[in-house]
């Protein structure tokens, strides 16, 4: 039996068919979930489209993160929308984050003011908005919160800079959500996958050097594909993960538990 029949749920940040969030929404679809989609603009909404159609799903609706509640794109308003057309929700998988690629190159200490500022909006701010929005449709019966993260909000990684910075508040987040949603049977977690060659991926300057540096360190000798990401991510959106809130799940091959790799891994 599909584990997510009649199941209802949200995927938001599907940037096209290599991103995590569309191998998590294809897995999902799979087990029979119901899920519609947010697009950030109407370039992503072309893209998203013809991913909705492979899987039959038909709802997605304008969203974008960084607008104020009275904007027509913001979370408050795409919220709106869903609870007009579906009332309840059971899950929302959240998988948004932004800085300026130019100030994730060198180092962290010369990041300005207005991409520190705008990157912690986007990438974690974002995540408590929408828990807030999301808990009206969810307060009845309960339901799971899932948001990425990566290894570079524990240990610095070249080239990540204030996204690291981003994704430890988003980490963080996460704990005190689960906190204060867990009597409403609200779960909250978070997934670290590993290096995985994403469009944002490949944004980040020497992405090569850390896809084969995690190759060689992590205890598995590989990075994870968007299969085996999206096989965790269902297990925390389902009720297989009924105990489990306040907790990152890493998909890494074992990566983040190296602190020294021996010396014919380097």
């Amino acid at each position: 039996m599909a584990i997510m029949k009649n199941k209802k749920g949200l995927i938001m940040g599907v940037a096209n068919e290599r991103s995590i969030a569309w191998g998590i929404a294809k897995k999902l679809s799979e087990e029979g979930a119901h899920l519609a989609f947010s697009y950030q603009n109407e370039a992503f909404k072309k893209r998203l489209i013809p991913l909705m159609d492979s899987i039959n799903a038909k709802k997605c609706y304008e969203c974008d993160v960084s607008k104020d509640k009275n904007d027509k794109s913001s979370i408050e308003n795409f919220m709106r929308q869903i609870n007009n057309d579906w009332k309840e929700i059971d899950f929302v998988v959240h998988a948004l984050a932004y800085s300026d690629k130019e100030e994730l190159k060198g180092k962290y200490v010369d990041c300005s003011r207005e991409n520190f500022l705008n990157s912690l909006d986007i990438s974690a701010f974002s995540f408590t908005r929408l828990a807030k929005s999301a808990f009206p449709l969810m307060n009845s019966k309960g339901g799971s919160l899932l948001t990425l993260s990566y290894l570079g909000a524990e240990r610095t990684t070249p080239n990540y800079n204030v996204m690291g910075v981003a994704k430890s508040a988003l980490e963080a987040s996460i704990k005190y959500l689960a906190m204060d949603l867990g009597k409403s049977n609200i779960r909250v977690n978070g997934l670290s996958a590993g290096p995985v060659k994403t469009l944002a991926g490949a944004a980040i300057s020497g992405a090569r050097h850390v896809y084969r540096y995690s190759e060689n360190v992590a205890p598995l000798k590989f990075n994870p594909e968007l299969n085996e990401i999206s096989n965790s991510a269902l297990y925390l959106l389902s009720d297989l993960s009924s105990g489990v809130t306040g907790n990152v799940h890493h998909v890494d091959g074992g990566l983040h538990s190296v602190a020294v790799p021996r010396s014919d891994q380097l």
